[in-house]
């Protein structure tokens, strides 16, 4: 199982999100620059975040984002749900239909692994994501050029 684009960018800024103080915000193009990713992509993310509950933005001269209040306690599991949607993990009904599609075992098979991969993630929040080792690591963000790279 692979998480989408998406998804794996959507819980990096959860976690960016919520290391920041209670008097800092983020935006959007700031948290895409510390993260490496277009800022068309993090904005895309950004708006799904707000649309779920997980991220409040503001317009505005003290605007910009945080995590939405009891955010921090959110499961992980449910977040990456919300964020990959309801597709299947194979598609059987594409352009080119499988011809085992009719009797496979194999599609229920995958349904249950992805429900599995998520049940893992169930239990954990976007605090237990963000604690030490990765909090120093997430605090860091910005300070300088990414780890490895050459001016």
């Amino acid at each position: 199982m692979q998480l989408t684009a998406f998804t794996d960018l959507g819980l990096r800024i959860v976690m960016r999100l919520s290391v920041l103080g209670e008097a800092e915000h983020a935006t959007t193009g700031v948290l895409a620059e510390e993260l490496h990713v277009p800022a068309s992509h993090a904005a895309k993310v950004v708006t799904r975040l707000a649309r779920l509950g997980v991220v409040e933005a503001r317009r505005g001269r003290a605007g910009g984002l945080r995590l939405a209040d009891g955010a921090e306690r959110m499961s992980i599991g449910r977040i990456a749900r919300d964020l990959e949607g309801d597709g299947e993990v194979v598609d059987c009904e594409g352009a080119n239909p499988c011809p085992l599609r009719n009797g496979c075992r194999l599609r229920g098979a995958l349904a249950r692994a992805r429900e599995a991969f998520f049940a893992v993630l169930d239990p954990l929040t976007i605090a237990d994501m963000a604690a030490p080792p990765t909090r120093s690591v997430l605090l860091t963000l910005g300070a300088g050029p990414p780890a490895g790279s050459t001016p």
